[in-house]
């Protein structure tokens, strides 16, 4: 599809410029900006039909947001929607992986593929073409439960490829492993993977854990991202061996840490020292504010702690972090819709960045960051690029953040791929007027 959008706002370029983008046979011809509003063609439309039977077409987008397609560096797509079969009464990590656990002995491979299909399509609606999905690995359940959710990802990843990008990381186990454990490893890594999680904090012994993670990475050449100290704890501080082990290993740029949860209860001494060291072994770092508010903090009373990592220090020390919606109505987080927006504005609360330059940083933490950290920069809406953006029916950054609008479409892969439109009803003296939402 050929065709050209003008009078869209870019606010992780410039928040004030309009711009007009370029597309022929489905990449970024190009970018350019100007002061004012230029004469365009036809009203942009979120009618499905009317954006599919178009080419060659100058759309005016009549000071619409772009932005890049959106990155969701860190989901649980094995997990969504198990909240009904798998309970957590404390509200507390240790029981929603023991419930979960427990519940995964019962599931098919229809059912955990039909949850992740589910999942990974409304992200898409929302606007996000890329997800880095995280896949439980327990090699002390049935093998057929072990490499289910590995097989049903890479599935999926396969059957959903023309219209979004699924990043498949298998969890390996966080206890000792035995040779058995070892021989499933193995064979797990020989699959079309694209990288190696873990939660290498939980484990009786940590570093050594960190130890094999980073050597089965190495073999096979992997990159890694790793749950990191998703502790109240501020002893907890695994993080400096993986910055540690990265140096070793010569791995900087290709580990990423999640959570830090332990790092907002760290002195601030030792927690400047934590970012620096991170800083130094080039890690990125993910913040998962949405999971981490529900569970973290469970033991205190009185003043709790709420377990958001050091998002602006991470930012202002150079430090690449992104932020991402983690678990989908599940025991770890029984909320959430795949809309890496609401995930946005929620990282604006818990990490106080609401001022008029944070805006745009919050946008990038969903973009462009998250697309350096998984790799994805093939695409987007650079010159050259292969085009992938989504259009938000709203005209300003302040407007986008305090209505979270619903009406979006969805461009990649050289088509729209999905566009929602909603109305909303206002009664206006006595009579009944829409708007668009």
């Amino acid at each position: 599809m050929n065709m050209k959008i003008v009078n869209v706002k870019i606010p992780t370029l410039d928040k004030e410029l309009f711009y007009t983008i370029s597309i022929k046979d489905g990449s970024v011809v190009e970018l350019v900006p100007h002061p004012s509003k230029v004469k365009g063609e036809r009203a942009f439309s979120y009618l499905q039909e009317e954006l599919m039977t178009t080419n060659d077409i100058v759309w005016d987008g009549e000071g619409r947001i772009l932005l890049p397609g959106m990155v969701d560096a860190h989901m649980h797509l094995d997990k969504s929607h198990t909240l009904f079969v798998a309970e957590n009464k404390s509200g507390t990590l240790l029981e929603a992986i023991e419930s979960y656990t427990k519940a995964s002995e019962s599931f098919t491979d229809e059912q955990v593929k039909e949850r992740m299909r589910k999942t990974a399509l409304g992200a898409l609606a929302h606007g996000t073409t890329t997800i880095r999905t995280h896949i439980d690995f327990n090699t002390r359940v049935q093998e057929e439960t072990t490499f289910r959710g590995i097989r049903m990802a890479l599935e999926l990843k396969r059957e959903l490829a023309s219209v979004m990008t699924i990043q498949v990381y298998p969890m390996l186990p966080y206890y000792p492993y035995t040779d058995l454990d070892r021989t499933k490893i193995e064979k797990m890594l020989k699959m079309d993977i694209d990288g190696v999680g873990g939660a290498p904090h939980i484990s009786e012994k940590p570093l050594e854990c960190i130890d094999e993670i980073f050597s089965y990475a190495k073999q096979h050449n992997l990159p890694l991202d790793l749950h990191t100290d998703e502790s109240d704890d501020p002893a907890v501080d695994t993080v400096l061996y993986i910055a540690e082990k990265t140096k070793q290993f010569h791995y900087q740029g290709k580990v990423v840490v999640d959570h830090l949860c332990s790092l907002a209860a760290m002195e601030e001494q030792k927690a400047k020292m934590v970012i620096e060291e991170m800083k130094k072994a080039h890690l990125g770092a993910i913040t998962l504010p949405a999971a981490n508010l529900y569970l973290q903090g469970r033991g205190d009373t009185g003043i709790i702690r709420r377990g958001i990592t050091r998002v602006r220090e991470l930012l202002e020390a150079g430090v690449p972090i992104a932020t991402a919606s983690d678990n989908v109505c599940d025991p770890f987080h029984p909320f959430g819709r795949g809309d890496l927006l609401q995930i946005a504005q929620l990282t604006g609360y818990t990490a106080h960045l609401g001022g008029k330059e944070d805006i745009p940083t919050l946008l990038k933490m969903i973009t462009d960051i998250p697309a350096k950290l998984t790799g994805k920069q093939e695409k987007g809406i650079a010159t050259g690029q292969q085009a992938d953006f989504v259009i938000i029916d709203a005209t300003s950054v302040e407007r986008l953040f305090a209505e979270l609008p619903q009406t979006r479409a969805v461009f990649g892969g050289g088509r729209w791929l999905v566009s929602t439109t909603t109305s909303r009803h206002y009664e206006v003296n006595g009579s009944i007027q829409l708007g668009r939402g």
